[in-house]
């Protein structure tokens, strides 16, 4: 029986899927994978049993994914699985953006106790939080992946303009992008056209301050800029002194730091994205899919350190190659497996930057002489049966 060790609690109907099949708990020894959302994996001590990690969410900055991938340990995430829960709050984010209805509910919060008058100091006090509709206004939406459609497309039936920026725009997410939203290849023609902005892109070093002093100077005096994606991707500096200087009117995160906390016009929120029942169990049914289809079949989808790659089981054994993306390894492989006698039914291979997945179905099963020879080779990380 697999085992599944969870470091932080999972949805119970995560669990169901895996039926009785696998052993699935916080208490697992020499687990055969791991299945985390919040737990900080970078000082932990990942048993040498582990042949994939799995993330119930999209960001894996709490996974060391480069450690692992040199040690052959397939890390997925779960893009697309939260992303209506983060799509709604997106548009709550709008609202607030446009109107000042924070500052309002604080407010009214403070006539506690005035008996009779409330209603006379809320006539006569509402004028202090006028605030601007969203509709007719334009949207920029940086980063078109599974959340930012979803906000692009609900924004247009909210009567809004959308403008979209994404250089790494896939054919299948174009598809799904409802066609009234104007996509541009410049991200300074964005910020320039916007009366607000939210971004939804992956952090890493490339996009750090994505949002920064020189293209939030492009933006209409008055704009807004909602982040609930990531933190770093805005330079917080340069959005303080827009604030101050009134090119920016509003900026709405779910990412607070000790700077940005009570600073006027600003919202911080406590990274609620993803905090709904079903954006969790979402999460969790499809990292345990994705694990099972990995113990079971060898199949690699939405790896954030491996290349995807997968194919239908056939013959009567398979094995699946980890290796470094380095010539003949693949003719090395094939090799083995003829030298041995077996014949090839199919042979899969794909690789991202430094490494490289092959999946082989061998028409008979594969002796284990042949196996650990493929596994002694000089460039192949790790060498697995699955029959």
């Amino acid at each position: 029986m697999k085992k599944i060790l969870a470091l932080n609690n999972i949805s119970k109907i995560a669990e169901n899927k895996l039926k009785n099949e696998y052993e699935f708990g916080t208490e697992i020894s020499d687990p055969d994978a791991v299945i985390v959302r919040s737990f900080a994996m970078h000082d932990y001590a990942l048993p040498a049993s582990v042949l994939a990690v799995a993330r119930a969410g999209a960001g894996t900055n709490n996974i060391p994914v480069a450690e692992y991938a040199k040690k052959g340990v397939v890390v997925f995430n779960t893009p697309g699985a939260n992303a209506n829960a983060v799509k709604e709050l997106v548009i709550a984010a709008l609202l607030m953006s446009g109107r000042k209805l924070v500052e309002g509910i604080r407010w009214t919060d403070t006539l506690k106790g005035k008996g009779a008058e409330v209603g006379k100091l809320v006539e006569s006090g509402k004028k202090a939080f006028v605030g601007k509709e969203i509709m007719g206004k334009t949207l920029g939406v940086i980063g078109l992946g599974a959340i930012g459609i979803l906000v692009a497309n609900a924004a247009l039936s909210l009567g809004m303009q959308v403008v979209g920026y994404d250089p790494y725009l896939t054919t299948e997410h174009a598809l799904r992008l409802d066609s009234k939203v104007t996509v541009t290849e410049s991200l300074d023609d964005l910020m320039s056209a916007s009366d607000f902005v939210t971004i939804h892109v992956p952090y890493m070093e490339s996009t750090k301050n994505t949002i920064n002093a020189g293209n939030i100077a492009k933006m209409k005096k008055g704009s807004a800029i909602i982040n609930l994606a990531r933190g770093e991707l805005c330079d917080t500096d340069a959005i303080a002194e827009a604030l101050g200087n009134g090119r920016l009117s509003r900026y709405v995160t779910d990412f607070p730091t000790d700077k940005l906390i009570g600073t006027e016009n600003v919202i911080t929120l406590p990274h609620l994205g993803a905090s709904t029942p079903e954006a969790e169990d979402n999460c969790a049914i499809m990292a345990v899919q994705e694990l099972k289809d990995f113990l079971e079949n060898g199949n690699i989808r939405n790896s954030v350190n491996f290349p995807a790659c997968f194919a239908p089981r056939q013959g009567a054994s398979r094995i699946t190659v980890i290796h470094k993306n380095e010539k003949s390894v693949i003719a090395a492989i094939t090799d083995v497996i003829g030298k041995a006698g077996y014949n090839i039914e199919n042979f899969v291979s794909q690789s991202r930057g430094d490494y490289a997945y092959a999946i082989v179905d061998t028409t008979e099963a594969i002796s284990d002489v042949a196996v650990k020879e493929i596994a002694g080779l000089a460039s192949v990380i790790r060498c697995r049966v699955i029959k």
